[in-house]
């Protein structure tokens, strides 16, 4: 790894990226086009090796006029600007340009060199959005594993949960950080390569899809999680247990509720669709999708596994507006154990996800790689149940097994 030169203090940034502005300096797009088109060091062109002084001579006489920029620019009818953006890896170039200039520069013999930047000491971690309890605490994972090699932190926001935003990738490249860590999101095949030309290591932490084998990756046993959640539930006597589910395009969404099933299969119990809402992670939708399920005094559970304690918040309060006591009429298990749940009235029975060790476990992972370590494409942390005062048995719970 190359040398990273210490910090005596840790620095945290904050960013959006768009636009993308690190270390107060701004610069126009026409100026970013100047600098690549003065900094495009990174290429060299293919000379055949000589072997006495007139093929020297000769060699001599042809480097002299070997095609330049300026005249590749001329052979395809592009601007020098546009020229320099194929060589530097820009992304706002379309696909056919992209294509039209690098045949050109291939027929002159052009080949890039490997990249050899000094990375910037940071860490550079990527969220969604940075608005609740559950990114802190992945932070402080990050953060506190970072300040082991003295590296500062930069978060950004950027994208979906599928994605980073598309001008993401350029302004990575500029910031050159020791390595990234992607919250939820994936890269294209084409933005990874960049990445790997740079020497940016990526690791996905909680990946809303599937990871493939190439993909670092970081998550908790979310299927696990699910299970041990509803057999608590079980234990109590509960048969009729309701889930809020987090949005279905994610992997850790779709492995709880399967972990839900598998338990309920355990019992003879028959998987019950009209018991199941699907709901974003955020307190206000698990309250809206708790009111459907609590409105009907008939057809209601008697306990419900919410997919996050942010969205259990909300289940208590819709059962306070709805004057259903928790757990003295319905019991509640949440998943995440984020620092709020201790607190809540009462106390929230929820799922550890290690979310500060999942954190730490990514930073670790891009330092591992840096240092040309060996290391696990895929890490999957444990889940464990925290029993506190939202559940209790059920009322009809003279039969109920005991916890598994």
């Amino acid at each position: 790894m190359p040398d990273i030169p210490r910090l005596m203090h840790l620095r945290h940034k904050t960013r959006r990226d768009k636009p993308i502005k690190i270390a107060q300096i701004h610069t126009t797009r026409k100026f970013r086009d100047m600098v690549d088109i003065m900094t495009t060091t990174d290429i060299r062109t293919r000379t055949a090796p000589t072997s006495d002084a007139h093929d020297t001579h000769t060699g001599r006489e042809a480097r002299a006029h070997r095609p330049q920029l300026a005249d590749i620019a001329e052979q395809t009818g592009f601007s020098l600007a546009t020229v320099s953006k194929v060589l530097n890896g820009r992304t706002d170039v379309s696909e056919q340009t992209r294509h039209t200039i690098n045949e050109a520069l291939r027929a002159n013999g052009y080949v890039r060199r490997k990249n050899s930047r000094k990375p910037n000491p940071t860490i550079e971690i990527v969220f969604e959005s940075f608005d609740t309890i559950w990114a802190l605490e992945i932070l402080r994972g990050v953060i506190h594993a970072a300040q082991m090699e003295e590296l500062s932190v930069i978060t950004t926001e950027s994208g979906d949960r599928r994605h980073p935003g598309a001008d993401w990738i350029d302004g990575v490249l500029r910031r050159a950080p020791v390595g990234v860590i992607l919250v939820f999101s994936n890269l294209t095949n084409k933005e990874r390569e960049r990445l790997v030309e740079y020497n940016i290591p990526t690791v996905i932490l909680d990946p809303s899809g599937d990871p493939s084998p190439e993909n670092l990756s970081i998550q908790a046993d979310n299927w696990t999680g699910g299970l041990i959640a509803t057999r608590h539930l079980l234990s109590l006597g509960h048969t009729r247990i309701g889930i809020i589910t987090g949005p279905m395009t994610m992997m850790c969404s779709r492995a709880r509720l399967d972990g839900y099933s598998a338990a309920l299969a355990e019992r003879g119990l028959v998987y019950d669709a009209s018991l199941v809402r699907e709901g974003d992670f955020h307190t206000e939708e698990g309250r809206l999708q708790a009111m459907s399920l609590l409105a009907d005094p008939q057809a209601r559970p008697s306990a419900i596994f919410v997919e996050s304690d942010l969205m259990a918040m909300g289940v208590y309060e819709a059962a306070r507006s709805l004057g259903i006591r928790i757990p003295e009429d319905l019991s509640v298990v949440g998943f995440d154990n984020i620092q709020t749940a201790q607190f809540m009235s009462p106390p929230l029975t929820t799922v550890t996800q290690p979310l500060e060790e999942m954190g730490a476990t990514a930073t670790r992972t891009i330092l591992d790689r840096q240092h040309g370590l060996q290391v696990q494409p895929r890490t999957i942390l444990p889940t464990t149940l925290v029993v506190r005062d939202s559940t209790q048995r059920a009322d009809d719970a003279d039969d109920a097994l005991p916890d598994f």
